[in-house]
């Protein structure tokens, strides 16, 4: 996780979003990661809005799904963070089966967002119903009772509803949950 937070803000600090971060666009060989399928990258500086079905729906940050392509690189920690919960439990976060069930399971989980965050998304769309129903959401935590709380944390700000509020790859690089790999990993 912390190479693939490595590449991810290189991409970023040079002007790149990747847009389908995904288990399967992460290759590891030996001890090596690397991240694939570049395919779907945009420039940060180019302005929205961007192609509105991008990314694979299990890991699409909620402005992807709730907007009409106002999004920003923030879309791809969002899906650092679905992946990294994804590595240590097996199986996806939010598994949607379409776009209405992945903001369901979003919001099963980590909950309805505070009206003010769905009113800065509501600007950016054409009408779509922002009128979910609150709901307090289970937690992450009690879908991965083995994992360390830092890796919990670390996961919760990574996917964090709000982007303007989610972490960038530097500022996850720097969490707690990698503390010990700083100083081993040049």
């Amino acid at each position: 996780m912390y190479q693939l937070l490595r590449a991810i803000d290189y991409m970023h600090r040079n002007g790149i979003f990747h847009r389908d971060v995904k288990p399967e666009n992460v290759l590891i060989k030996d001890d090596v990661l690397k991240l694939a399928d570049f395919g779907s990258c945009r420039s940060i500086h180019s302005r929205a809005p961007y192609t509105e079905y991008i990314s694979t729906r299990w890991y699409r940050a909620p402005e992807c799904l709730l907007t009409d392509g106002y999004y920003s690189f923030k879309m791809d920690i969002w899906s650092v963070g679905c992946v990294l919960f994804e590595v240590m439990c097996l199986y996806p976060l939010f598994p949607g089966s379409n776009e209405v069930d992945q903001i369901s399971k979003i919001h099963d989980i980590i909950g309805t967002p505070d009206p003010s965050i769905l009113d800065k998304l509501k600007n950016k769309t054409r009408g779509i119903n922002f009128n979910f129903p609150p709901k307090k959401g289970s937690g992450i935590e009690k879908l991965m009772p083995h994992a360390p709380r830092d890796c919990i944390d670390l996961i919760y700000k990574m996917c964090t509803y709000d982007p303007d509020e989610r972490l960038t790859a530097r500022q996850a690089l720097k969490h707690s949950y990698f503390k010990e790999l700083r100083f081993v990993i040049l």
